[in-house]
């Protein structure tokens, strides 16, 4: 194994390449640890100054970035190499984990309360380096790494742009530099990018976690990035009926064609993502209920400065405003201070709070107005969050109900709130009340979309599952393999929805 620089010994294959750098595993002899090694890499085998340049640059933003989602920078420098001549490297912490494109690759889409963790980590990271100025500009899954704790790297820093004017720009002119599935539709048009671009990217990727599928595809870059420019995404919403409305909403906004049209930080992202971030079980073996320093670490830090915060005028044990007293502000004050009490893991206050409130608005407005069911879900949703599974089923089970005497009910969010009340009684620990409800909501959903709605194919598969998690083998493997069937007629053996009930199917046996 190779030596370099009398101190890191290289593994015996790079981990990946890419179009500016190789990265190394190694092994550091004089500090002892496991660091990754990037040397600039020049496709042509010719030195060219300005990747040189953006090399250099790449390594002055890592040093900037103090934060516990993007690696460390040990070192970085000029290193003679005897073969290739003189190539600079830098020396990074060395991030054991997944691939976030690989996660998917494997899982398909994945759980709501992953997507959220996922998006809410970076999301913060983005924060951290937008407040320095700094602009990823090249954000997708293979520049994530999920970790065994379950906490993101976000990595691949060479294509990020340090907004400082006295920066050399280091972009062509008219030079498109970023992944086509992800790239913004000013960044397509080769006009100046922003914090909203990064913004772009990320809902790019959370549709892509939520569906299995990239936001856009075509025979070619430029078909993508055409469409990045000129075409409507589809909303998640329509491809997976699980998904929250308010959810949907937001990642549609994330990826409005206008920057100005886009959530304005990456801050309100991470905001308008922590409300769904629960149920996140292990993800096969990537990741493991192990104990964590990161996480209490970050934990600790919630709590801190934070906790001591005076209350507000509503009160956070369930005592709501009287009926006499109870307006429309009282539901707004309500749900922006239950945001607050979440981020401190005060699950119970905010349930409390919100409970007391729903109690007033409802005798006030009604059990079916809009704003009070949207109320009566942030509560539903704050249960969840806070693992009180069982009353959190009640609520959403009593929202689907109260939505149905509408004259016109909203069917999507009817079906959602079953399915959420489906995902509660899961992680209660019946599985097999959650299968029936799943059989009712797959006959009602039934009687209002053809057989072959991917909301429909995506409920056969959550059957199948169940069936598989209650014992009932038989009638898994006989939902499985219609459902097979169906994928491969309607898309074809090597898409990822066919491929994932295939592997079901396998691990059945027999």
């Amino acid at each position: 194994m190779t030596l370099v620089l009398n101190r890191y010994r290289l593994d015996p294959v790079h981990l990946g390449k890419g179009g500016m750098g190789v990265v190394w595993g190694a092994h550091d002899e004089k500090l002892g640890r496991r660091v990754a090694i990037k040397f600039i890499r020049f496709p042509d085998g010719v030195r060219d100054p300005e990747l040189e340049a953006r090399f250099t640059h790449e390594a002055k933003i890592m040093s900037r970035l103090a934060h516990p989602g993007a690696p460390v920078l040990h070192d970085f420098g000029e290193y003679r190499d005897p073969q290739l001549g003189d190539r600079l490297f830098m020396v990074m912490q060395f991030v054991e984990g997944t691939g976030v494109d690989d996660v998917v690759a494997e899982h398909g889409p994945l759980p709501l309360g992953w997507v959220a963790s996922i998006g809410a980590q970076v999301a913060a990271v983005l924060a951290a380096a937008h407040g320095l100025g700094i602009l990823h500009r090249d954000l997708k899954p293979s520049n994530l790494m999920l970790r065994r704790d379950g906490s993101i790297q976000v990595v691949d820093f060479g294509l990020a742009l340090m907004q400082d004017p006295g920066m050399t720009k280091l972009t062509r002119t008219g030079q498109q530099l970023g992944t086509a599935a992800y790239m913004s539709p000013e960044q397509v048009n080769a006009e100046q990018p922003s914090e909203r671009s990064d913004v772009y990217a990320l809902g790019a990727v959370l549709h892509e976690l939520l569906t299995g599928r990239q936001l856009f595809t075509g025979p070619s870059e430029y078909s993508v990035m055409n469409q990045h420019v000129n075409t409507r995404p589809t909303a998640v919403g329509r491809l997976r009926p699980d998904v929250p409305k308010e959810l949907d909403e937001l990642i549609l906004a994330m990826v409005e064609k206008r920057p100005e049209d886009r959530p304005a930080t990456a801050a309100e992202v991470h905001d308008r993502l922590m409300p769904y971030l629960a149920g996140t079980g292990p993800l096969g073996d990537m990741t493991a209920p192990i104990p964590s320093p990161v996480r209490m670490y970050a934990h600790a830090v919630s709590r801190t400065l934070t906790a001591g915060a005076p209350p507000s005028t509503v009160s956070a044990g369930g005592n709501g405003p009287v009926d006499g007293d109870f307006s429309r502000g009282d539901i707004g004050r309500a749900r922006r201070q239950a945001v607050s009490l979440v981020r401190e893991s005060r699950y119970g206050d905010a349930a409390g709070m919100l409970a007391g409130v729903a109690v007033a608005a409802s005798r006030k407005l009604g059990i079916a107005d809009t704003e009070v069911i949207d109320l009566r879900g942030q509560l539903a949703d704050v249960l969840l969050m806070g693992q009180d599974y069982r009353r959190a089923a009640q609520e959403f089970r009593q929202i689907a109900d109260d939505l149905l005497l509408h004259p016109e009910p909203d069917y999507e969010r009817v079906s959602q709130c079953r399915l959420q009340e489906v995902t509660c009684h899961v992680h209660a620990g019946d599985p097999g009340l959650a299968l029936h409800i799943m059989r009712e909501l797959l006959a009602d959903e039934g009687s209002r979309f053809p057989e072959d709605d991917a909301r429909l194919l995506e409920l056969r598969r959550q059957i199948g599952e169940l069936e598989i998690s209650v014992g009932t083998v038989d009638r898994a493997r006989v939902t499985l393999t219609s459902l097979c069937e169906d994928l491969t007629r309607l898309y074809g053996s090597g898409h990822g929805a066919t491929i994932r009930v295939t592997d079901l199917l396998t691990g059945l046996g027999g």
